[in-house]
């Protein structure tokens, strides 16, 4: 007999009425839509988008995918690069007045194909383990690293706790940081968003020779993008991404959809491109996951 089957649409806040870690299958649809609107025609438009899920990573599957682009003819390219990741690049030689792209996702979650693996590798990969610009630390980020050092932890006890340590150190809200600001900065400030958090403790993976890498998609039951960090580790001949979300101070679970990975936010923009013209774009996003069935 198979599974029962239950429909559970979802908006953002709602609470889910199914635990989804212990369903054997999940299916979620994503819908995702940014336009902007220019006063004046805008020409030789580039974009690029980093919104669809990966082909595959760990137990989640893309199963179908859709671009829709209103407003100008736009040429389009989609690629994977060597992350893995889903990049879309789209050109228009002009838009009048507005352009908009809309972006759906069907993604299923079957248990027993994750965590993510990597090969082996990939503990010694230097984009894992050394700081950009967005993840350098500083004095007091050594200090605590430090603190953190004469813990005598295991790779994956230490992980769960530099994500539990961020997350006490940081108070959730919006509008103090930027896209720009530095973990440094951020854990100075004591405030900040998903991103910051997740900032932070790339700077400790570093700092403590953790391979760890940025992670961009959502959290189900939570308006717009999220952000959290997996921390790769040895598992038999290869490695395994686990997930830490610091902005929470937990392991991610079934709530979280992939969509990017890289060293930090700078490498994985949900959107960002240019054009030519004096008008400056206004940009409105809006986005939805729905737990389509879960069994």
């Amino acid at each position: 007999m198979m599974p029962q089957q239950q429909q559970l649409p979802l908006s953002p806040g709602e609470t889910l009425d199914v635990d989804l870690d212990e369903v054997v299958r999940v299916t979620y649809l994503l819908e995702q839509s940014f336009r902007y609107d220019y006063p004046e025609p805008v020409r030789q438009l580039r974009h690029r988008l980093l919104v669809l899920p990966p082909i595959r990573h760990g137990d989640q599957h893309l199963r179908a995918r859709r671009l829709d682009v209103q407003g100008a003819a736009a040429r389009r390219v989609t690629r994977q690069d060597r992350r893995g990741n889903t990049v879309l690049r789209l050109q228009a030689d002009r838009v009048e007045r507005s352009v908009q792209f809309q972006v759906r996702a069907l993604v299923e979650r079957v248990v027993g194909d994750g965590p993510a693996r990597l090969p082996a590798a990939a503990m010694d990969d230097p984009l894992l383990l050394r700081p950009t610009r967005l993840t350098a630390p500083d004095a007091r980020l050594r200090e605590l690293a430090e603190e953190l050092r004469r813990e005598m932890l295991t790779p994956v006890e230490l992980a769960g706790r530099i994500c539990q340590t961020v997350h006490a150190a940081m108070t959730y809200e919006h509008d103090v940081t930027s896209i720009h600001t530095t973990a440094a900065e951020a854990f100075a400030l004591g405030r900040g968003v998903c991103q910051d958090s997740a900032h932070i403790m790339l700077a400790l993976c570093h700092l403590l020779a953790v391979p760890a890498r940025y992670v961009s998609g959502h959290l189900i039951g939570q308006g717009g993008t999220h952000a959290w960090v997996e921390v790769v580790t040895a598992h038999h001949e290869e490695a395994v991404a686990l997930p830490f979300d610091p902005c929470h101070g937990t392991p991610a679970n079934a709530r979280y959809l992939t969509v990017a990975t890289g060293r930090d936010y700078a490498d994985v923009p949900p959107t960002s491109g240019s054009y030519l013209g004096a008008a400056r774009g206004r940009l409105t996003t809006d986005r939805s996951v729905a737990v389509v069935t879960a069994a």
